[in-house]
């Protein structure tokens, strides 16, 4: 049984021309995923695994956010950062696009690094929003030309605009919205814009960090809404769209119904009428052709108790096609019925077309935190293979009604562990097992979707979560080869314990709240430990990162790897020098995979003790081998991306300390 409905009259396909700004030459990147489609793939073929290690930096740029952090860092709440440098560049026609973490627009020259222009709209000076990911971060911005000499980089704001510069000049477009400036509060109702009250939880805000994706001539932008603490009276996350030229509001999708629309009848005793979030975090993608934009919509108020939003909720945690002309649901498919995981869809589905069964299929991949990737007809909405409607665990928590059953794909498999079982606990020895089965049994566990538990000091400390509220998957998403009709997806297993609390009326209205989660008034003094496994070593096996290759023609896993040989702290273990340890991974970067026509490229983290210089990786398309790998200068943070300049192939990422990298083959003598 699937959920998933269309909007019958929406289906017809509109006649309007894909624009030109929205296909690309081969040596540009012109969004985050590389295309609207999200497959971060480049049809360049200079780096191939013969001469991968061969690869070295041939420039780095430091983020600018550094000489304001250097200026007004400690005057502003919370303090400025400079290390949120985790975009993904954009070169097009000759010039690169970054976002730093404070928000500054930079255009550099892809080829040396030179700062072309610089332009801080200074949203920094309104406070951050308090975003659990962390108020100093953006993903990169979005580009728009009208085919002509109209060119333009937009990009969402952390104090709730939409911004829109001259892409040669890095000026203000001064007719879009009022002065370069487009209002996302009007539209969202309960969000107020009050810089000095956002870390006290007394203000509702509206915080993109995420680019736009554009379709057509129409930027539509989410936003980055915390509900830490949470409040029953809390804004939605509505989703906007606005005109490219003018940015004029065209319309606004409401993510959580209101009354009389398709889905509120999801939400039960009016709960639609005061909840928030279920907003769109993450990264979107679109099909010009078809007119749609794809929105992987989030958990709503609060993420891990839902006794005051009773009901399914629509359209929380729900992948949703939007006509992008009239801003109408063409069809929706939710992954989790009334969630209480954090289970967001963390990242912009990848869409490509396949060959299934014979029949060609315009598809669209969604990989999400639990471990599932769904995998639909991007016109209409049908999974490509059925997916069931199966039994999960009771709630035992007062107040809280959970859906009995779940969406369960059939294919493809899962990409990650799924719930805590004993085949699950670390066995490197029998010994090693007993003592995790011990420690297993301190804490709540069971298949994927058992529920939150309540602290009960002396028998329970939580409910364990396998993937963790992390992921699974996060927000950097997968990468598709549209040659071959395979999907790459970076995942870790990402262990946590969750646990639920009294709420203490001085911080929340909520009766339970998320235990050590949400600051010293939130919750019981004692706080349950963390699940650490036996004498300090996990307490799950191994791999805990990994890279899956899928063959979405079949449904089938292709292959898959751990990223990275392990922590040193695991693998140099006393208890374990006997034993003779595969590739552990646990090194997966927070980025996604850059695809290309010759490698799979992807960055892993540093393990402990070996400094701060993680790698990137180069792995064999087909059989997930490693064909290369070379050191960088710092931790990898953001996707890395590939361009061409002066006719030679670059690799470009930001990393932790503040830095953006490019590499490229040594020039020839």
């Amino acid at each position: 049984m699937w959920r998933a409905t269309l909007a019958g009259s929406l289906i017809i396909v509109a006649t309007i021309a894909a624009q030109p700004q929205r296909s690309r030459t081969a040596g540009d990147w012109v969004s985050y995923g590389g295309t609207n489609w999200s497959q971060k793939y480049s049809p360049l073929d200079q780096i191939t695994g013969d001469n991968f290690n061969t690869l070295t930096v041939a420039w780095t740029w430091t983020s600018p956010d550094f000489e304001i952090v250097k200026r007004i860092g400690t005057t502003i709440n919370p303090p400025l950062s400079a290390t949120g440098l985790k975009g993904t560049p954009l070169v097009v026609d000759g010039t690169m696009y970054l976002s730093t973490g404070l928000g500054q627009i930079a255009a550099i020259d892809p080829a040396s690094g030179a700062t072309k222009w610089l332009y801080d709209p200074e949203s920094y000076k309104h406070g951050g929003s308090a975003s659990v990911v962390g108020p100093w971060q953006t993903r990169g911005v979005a580009y728009w030309s009208d085919g002509r000499n109209d060119r333009r980089v937009l990009m969402g704001t952390s104090d709730g605009y939409l911004i829109a510069v001259n892409a040669d000049s890095g000026k203000p477009i001064e007719s879009f919205g009022v002065n370069g400036k487009a209002d996302l509060y009007p539209a969202i109702p309960r969000a107020k814009r009050d810089a000095l009250k956002l870390w006290s939880g007394e203000s509702q805000y509206v915080s993109p960090n995420s680019p736009p994706v554009i379709v057509r001539d129409t930027v539509i932008v989410g936003a980055a809404m915390s509900d830490r603490p949470p409040k029953k009276d809390w804004p939605p996350g509505h989703v906007q769209a606005f005109d490219a030229r003018s940015g004029k509001l065209k319309w606004v999708f409401h993510v959580i119904p209101e009354d009389g629309e398709f889905g509120a009848d999801t939400w039960k005793d009016g709960s639609n009428h005061y909840t928030g979030n279920a907003n769109v975090w993450t990264l979107m993608s679109g099909d010009d052709e078809l007119g749609q934009v794809y929105l992987p919509i989030s958990t709503p108020t609060s993420d891990y108790w839902g006794g005051f939003r009773k009901g399914d909720g629509l359209f929380a945690d729900s992948l949703v096609a939007v006509n992008v002309e009239t801003g109408k649901r063409v069809w929706h498919f939710q992954t989790v019925h009334h969630s209480v995981w954090d289970y967001d869809l963390p990242a912009a589905p990848t869409l490509l077309d396949l060959t299934v069964r014979g029949t060609r299929v315009k598809a669209i991949a969604q990989i999400s935190k639990q471990g599932f990737t769904y995998v639909f007809d991007r016109v209409n909405g049908r999974p490509l293979w059925p997916i069931e409607e199966r039994p999960v665990p009771k709630s035992d928590i007062p107040g809280e009604e959970l859906s009995p059953t779940q969406p369960f794909p059939t294919r493809p498999p899962a990409f990650e562990y799924q719930g805590v079982t004993d085949d699950l606990l670390i066995d490197f020895t029998p010994a090693l097992k007993d003592e995790a089965r011990i420690i297993a049994r301190r804490y709540v566990h069971g298949m994927l979707y058992t529920p939150q538990s309540l602290w009960k000091e002396g028998e329970t400390y939580g409910t364990l979560q396998l993937p963790g509220i992390n992921g699974g998957a996060n927000w950097s998403g997968s990468g598709a080869d549209p040659e071959t009709g395979y999907l790459y997806v970076p995942s870790r297993s990402g262990l946590t314990m969750m646990v639920l609390a009294d709420g203490r009326s001085s911080f929340t209205d909520f009766p339970y709240v998320p235990n050590g989660k949400l600051g010293p008034e939130s919750y019981h003094p004692a706080k349950p430990p963390q699940p650490n496994g036996p004498q300090g070593l996990p307490l799950v096996k191994p791999p805990y990162s990994r890279m899956t290759a899928y063959d979405l023609n079949r449904g089938e896993i292709a292959w898959q790897v751990p990223t990275g040989p392990g922590p040193d702290g695991v693998r140099n273990h006393p208890a374990l020098k006997d034993v003779k340890l595969p590739p552990l991974g646990g090194q997966g970067g927070a980025g996604g995979p850059l695809v290309t026509k010759t490698l799979l490229i992807y960055g892993l983290i540093p393990t402990s003790g070996r400094g701060q210089d993680g790698h990137l990786v180069a792995y064999d398309k087909k059989t997930g081998a490693t064909l290369g790998e070379v050191t960088l200068t710092g931790t990898p943070l953001g996707t890395p991306m590939t361009y061409l300049a002066d006719g030679r192939q670059f690799v470009a990422l930001t990393t932790l300390d503040g830095r953006l990298i490019s590499l490229a083959l040594p020039k020839p003598r």
